[in-house]
């Protein structure tokens, strides 16, 4: 029996059952049950890209967490170092109904959850040899104390170890304010290689709030971060490192859902990264993933396999048979 190759990413955050409403909550009506999470999205997306890569985490024992489980599992993804919580803390829930368009309105139910108990214990073994690298969000330290902890030990050590360490800023407004979240992420840049963010992210990792954008990636760069991603969703994104920026429009889509598409941004980039992609490269395949986000229902349902990667490039209308 051979023994299965060690994963070339791992990362780690909270995984929700999501429920999605075809309208407004409040009028009742049918709703969808999946999964969701920022790290996991970005885990299924580079798993459908074809590498090998370890979800770490917590769920509740219950039947909202086998289902996260189950997902995960079905997708490719390792879950070796997944978590049962053998407490009461429940697997967490979200609830997403479409307002206005492509707006939508994300509720969350996961105070006291599983995913937010995570710790250094629960993560730091998922770190094994051969990893390369590391991929973590701003939203893990927002959930607790010891979420916190784990994020930043999980950064020193993987930095120690070698590995590249990706940190995707992701802030979210109901989870914590900006002063919290520079609080704790400021600490993380000294082992962080990667880091990407929206234009309005910025500032948050750094100890001015009112840098503008050009003064915030100098900020950073000085800090030792290598390389600074700058999403700015459909007008592309930019690369910024000690040699240059490098600029990659947006794929032209009809936008159907923008749930996902940062997260699958980060999956292509990633992806690239993997692959030995120069700086242009790796742009346009994430912008490619997060075309097929936004043109799909779902927050990685519709992300792509390697093979599909090149679907945008047909004309309109065609049929492969």
């Amino acid at each position: 029996m051979t023994t299965p190759a060690a994963p070339e990413v791992v990362t780690f955050g909270e995984t929700m059952a999501a429920l999605r409403a075809q309208g407004a909550l409040r009028l009742g009506g049918g709703l969808g049950l999946s999964v969701a999470g920022a790290e996991s999205n970005v885990a299924i997306g580079l798993a459908r890209l074809g590498h090998r890569v370890r979800w770490a985490g917590r769920v509740g024992a219950d039947e909202l967490g086998a289902l996260v489980l189950r997902t995960l599992r079905a997708e490719g993804v390792d879950i070796d170092h997944a978590v049962t919580d053998d407490t009461d803390r429940p697997t967490g829930l979200l609830l997403t109904e479409p307002r206005l368009g492509t707006l939508t309105r994300v509720s969350y139910y996961r105070a006291g959850s599983a995913g937010s108990a995570v710790s250094p214990a629960d993560v730091l073994p998922a770190l094994t040899p051969g990893a390369r690298i590391l991929h973590l969000t701003g939203i893990t330290p927002a959930l607790s104390p010891s979420a916190a902890e784990a994020v930043l030990a999980a950064a020193t050590t993987a930095r120690e170890a070698g590995i590249t360490v990706c940190l995707d800023v992701n802030y979210r407004s109901r989870l914590w304010s900006t002063d919290r979240a520079r609080t704790a992420l400021r600490p993380l840049l000294d082992h962080t290689d990667l880091l990407i963010a929206s234009e309005d992210e910025l500032p948050l990792v750094l100890e001015q709030p009112g840098a503008d954008e050009a003064e915030a990636v100098k900020g950073i760069l000085a800090a030792g971060v290598t390389e600074v991603v700058v999403k700015r969703g459909a007008r592309g994104a930019t690369s910024v490192t000690a040699d240059g920026a490098t600029d990659r429009a947006a794929r032209q889509v009809d936008a159907v859902d923008l749930v996902g598409a940062g997260d699958a941004f980060v999956a292509g980039y990633l992806s690239g990264l993997l692959d030995g992609a120069d700086i242009p490269a790796r742009l346009h395949r994430a912008v490619t993933t997060a075309a097929f986000a936004v043109a799909t229902r779902g927050d990685w349902e519709g992300l792509p396999t390697r093979d599909e990667l090149g679907l945008f490039d047909q004309p309109d209308g065609t049929t492969i048979r």
